[in-house]
């Protein structure tokens, strides 16, 4: 009895061991994966997909792509798919983009596809629009006419992406930055923004003869005016600050006349000032002269009396003609 229960716990054990092993085994060798390529039509060895394994690269990244393409009539080796996997690109859009290209007859090779991926660019999205052309909607652009009244214009802009230039051409933000020169260009060398609201269609024609797709990842196949308003009146308000300005600067100078003309005046009151205490000292040695001549004889008293009736008779003529002035006033 014994001996059965160590045969059956032996047959367990073994069955366990067993069970791992293949578990381990299905694990590391994508047996599934490879008989799902096989009746798909693609030829992949077990070793193959060991190799995945072993250089880190996850084998249904690569051979359910591989089995798309293939289904698509693409002839695309797992190397090439492997080594665009390592390289950090997406394999799965760089073959769906070969697809769309393969079906809209458009001539798109992998290495192309390969480069258009790792340079950081949606390679499917660029034939999606390849095929089917983007618009492009610029925000609200404003430019001054000649006559100084502001237009605030709106453009779509269709574009095609050009396979071609997608490695190393400008993107979006280029063609709306090109598209919004040429608007201002186009609005300031108008003489009257009337014309620019006549002929809106003269922005369109002007924008499109400068070739600004050049040096882009696409091609512009329209640029419409959507949308055309009148904005400020831009020259009058620069004529109303330039006005406000030469009134602050004449102000300015006004004012700094008005304070020399008030600093003058201060000097001039010091300099009478200055002129009046000359004039009380001389009068102060007026006295001091006619005592010395008092004293030395030069000057009699009798010369002093007249003398002092003289002044008092100058004096009384003086209020009496100002007296008279006033009550004629």
């Amino acid at each position: 009895m014994d001996v059965l229960d160590n045969g059956f716990v032996g047959i367990i054990i073994t069955a366990v061991i067993i069970l791992i092993f293949i578990s381990i085994f299905l694990r590391f060798v994508p047996v599934g994966l490879w008989v799902t390529a096989y009746f798909s039509g693609v030829k992949v060895g077990i070793g193959t997909l060991v190799g995945m394994r072993l250089r880190q690269v996850s084998p249904h990244a690569i051979i359910r792509p591989l089995i798309k393409a293939t289904k698509a009539g693409l002839s695309l080796s797992t190397n090439e798919l492997e080594a665009h996997f390592l390289a950090g690109g997406n394999v799965n859009a760089v073959i769906d983009a070969l697809i769309a290209s393969h079906r809209a007859e458009i001539e798109l090779e992998f290495e192309k596809a390969a480069a258009i991926d790792l340079a950081g660019r949606n390679v499917f999205e660029a034939v999606q629009v390849s095929v089917n052309p983007k618009v492009i909607v610029t925000p609200d652009i404003a430019a001054v006419a000649k006559d100084g009244i502001e237009i605030v214009a709106k453009a779509k802009v269709t574009v095609r992406a050009n396979i071609e230039r997608l490695v190393g051409g400008a993107g979006e933000d280029t063609i709306i930055a090109r598209v919004g020169e040429g608007v201002v260009t186009t609005v300031g060398s108008a003489d009257k923004h009337s014309d620019v609201l006549e002929n809106p269609d003269m922005i369109s024609k002007t924008v499109l003869s400068k070739g600004l797709d050049s040096g882009t990842a696409f091609e512009i196949l329209s640029i419409d005016i959507a949308d055309i308003d009148v904005g400020r009146n831009i020259g009058a308000k620069l004529q109303t600050e330039q006005a406000e300005a030469d009134k602050n600067i004449a102000q300015a100078k006004a004012e700094e006349r008005r304070s020399m003309a008030i600093a003058q005046e201060q000097e001039m009151r010091a300099e009478t000032q200055k002129m009046r205490a000359k004039v009380v000292e001389s009068e102060a040695e007026v006295p001091l002269a006619m005592a010395e001549a008092l004293r030395s004889g030069n000057l009699g008293v009798m010369d002093y009396y007249k003398m002092k009736n003289i002044n008092a008779d100058t004096d009384m003529r003086s209020a009496i003609s100002d007296q008279s002035t006033e009550e004629e006033e």
